[in-house]
This record gives structure tokens, C-alpha cells and sequence, in this order.
């Protein structure tokens, strides 16, 4: 569950983005620069953090326009937004060969195993999963505020834009490692052939 961390503002955005759209940017704001800051006072690098980096600009630009035009009409597509910028530092990431996931998964393996094949090839399969989820959560959510579908429609498609890569990020790491120790197991009896 240590991927969740990362989400936390956005979380937190869609709780009390209810009480006002500034505020929930506000405390989206807060709470990602509070978190990179725990971070770096916890000694971890802060290479690698394109999320928490998007984050804080997602939700800087988004706290100025909510409260210099608290009005607006990309207010109804908050959810959109924020899902589509999640997509763009998803695919950002992998475009730049630094999956977003590294940071995440650099927290629970030990070092010895971060410059590993397997290892990166698992970041870009699950950094490439939230992408492709971010990307349809953000389509799914600006077709249901373009037709007013309603609030019900909206938080069920975003619990499933994170329940489905949560799921995979689950239980593909260690099918992956299992399928990688196979292949290198065949590979050693053949070469003793």
C-alpha cells in the first residue's frame, strides 16, 4: 500500500474538493509539498519523483485559478483533470525511461536490486498499468460531467481508476519475478547441456 502515499493529495483533493474546488486545491497543495518534505527529512532521494514534483504543480496552478476564478467553469471537470495530468506524468515518465513507480518501489527493495533488469522492466509494466488507467479514468470522467451523469457515476469510475492498478501492482511483481527466475533457471540447464 506504500503506492498509495503518493496519491494522498489527490485523495484528499477529492474529499474536500466537496466543500469548495480551492480548497480541496489548497489542500492537495499542502499536503504533497508536506510529504516531499517529510521525504527529504527522512533522508530519501528526492531523484525520481516525478509524481510528487506533478503533483505540486498540478495543484499550485489549479489553487490559483480556483481562487482567482472560483467560478469557473473547469470547476465541473476537476475529476477530469486531475485523472489527465496523473496520465501525463505517467506517460511523461516512461517517456523519459524513469518510471513514476521507481520512487515507490526504491522505498521496499533494497538497493542491491534497483539497477536490475527485472526490476526496472516491473516499474515500466506498472507505471504503464496506472498510466493507461489514468488515461481512461480521464475520459470516463469528462464524458460523465460533459451529460451531467452525476456524482455517483463519477466516484464509482475513480474508485475503479485506482482499485484496478492497486490490484495489479498487487500481485504482477511477484508473478513477474517468479516468470523471470523460471526463464533463468531454463536458461542455466541449457547452457550446462
Amino acid at each position: 500500500m506504500n503506492y498509495l502515499r503518493g496519491f494522498i493529495p489527490w485523495i484528499a483533493y477529492a474529499v474536500v474538493s466537496s466543500a469548495g474546488w480551492q480548497w480541496g486545491a489548497l489542500t492537495g497543495l499542502l499536503l504533497a509539498c508536506g510529504l516531499l518534505l517529510m521525504d527529504r527529512a527522512a533522508g530519501f532521494s528526492l531523484d525520481l519523483r516525478l509524481l510528487d514534483y506533478g503533483t505540486i504543480v498540478f495543484f499550485a496552478a489549479l489553487a490559483a485559478l480556483a481562487l482567482a476564478r472560483p467560478d469557473s467553469g473547469l470547476r465541473d471537470y476537476g475529476s477530469a483533470l486531475s485523472s489527465g495530468w496523473l496520465a501525463l506524468i505517467a506517460w511523461t515518465s516512461l517517456a523519459v525511461r524513469r518510471p513514476f513507480t521507481l520512487a515507490v518501489a526504491r522505498r521496499m527493495a533494497p538497493p542491491e536490486v534497483w539497477k536490475t533488469r527485472v526490476f526496472l522492466r516491473i516499474n515500466v509494466v506498472l507505471t504503464a498499468a496506472w498510466a493507461l488507467s489514468f488515461t481512461l479514468t480521464a475520459a470516463a470522467q469528462a464524458v460523465i460531467s460533459a451529460y451531467g451523469l452525476g456524482t455517483v457515476s463519477s466516484v464509482l469510475v475513480q474508485l475503479a481508476g485506482f482499485a484496478v492498478p492497486i490490484r495489479f501492482t498487487a500481485v504482477y511483481p511477484e508473478r513477474a519475478r517468479a516468470r523471470f527466475l523460471r526463464q533463468a533457471g531454463m536458461r542455466i540447464e541449457t547452457q550446462g547441456v
